[in-house]
């Protein structure tokens, strides 16, 4: 199943500049999701990290991946940010970075449900470049309801 942006909005709260999920390319409900990001020069944080050598941040990479996990808890659970729920980082383990991530690549996100409870989920995520794995996190999600 794949999903376009306008239909990831529905399940994550972010937005430019920090909706960092554009596209679904795989859905397998309680499993896992495989989804991109596209990184671009445009984007904000390279006027300062670095400039002469853009990275693209770690910490947005597992933010990434929390983006997808969050998607990936929403539609197994078959609610939408308007059911009053919002799933939020609660904790990273074992997280390791590989290589830099520079504009113009393309991060392949890859989560797999380790554990989904009735308001808490651990994954494991992994993001790749090609087929470079470029970092890799243990990630815990929480529910919260917001109204």
């Amino acid at each position: 199943m794949k999903m376009e942006v306008t239909e990831i909005r529905n399940y994550l709260p972010h937005r430019y500049p920090f909706l960092l999920v554009d596209r679904v390319l795989e859905f397998e409900s309680d499993k896992r999701i495989v989804a991109i990001k596209n990184v671009t020069i445009n984007e904000p944080m390279f006027t300062g990290h670095f400039p002469g050598t853009p990275v693209f941040p770690g910490v947005l990479i597992v933010e990434a991946l929390a983006q997808a996990s969050g998607i990936l808890a929403f539609r197994s659970r078959n609610r939408t940010l308007d059911d009053g729920y919002i799933y939020y980082l609660a904790g990273t383990d074992k997280t390791k970075f590989k290589r830099s991530v520079i504009p113009g690549d393309q991060i392949r996100l890859e989560v797999d449900i380790l554990n989904l409870r009735s308001h808490w989920m651990k994954a494991s995520g992994k993001a790749f470049v090609g087929e470079t794995l470029v970092c890799s996190s243990l990630l815990t999600c929480a529910e919260q309801k917001v109204s």
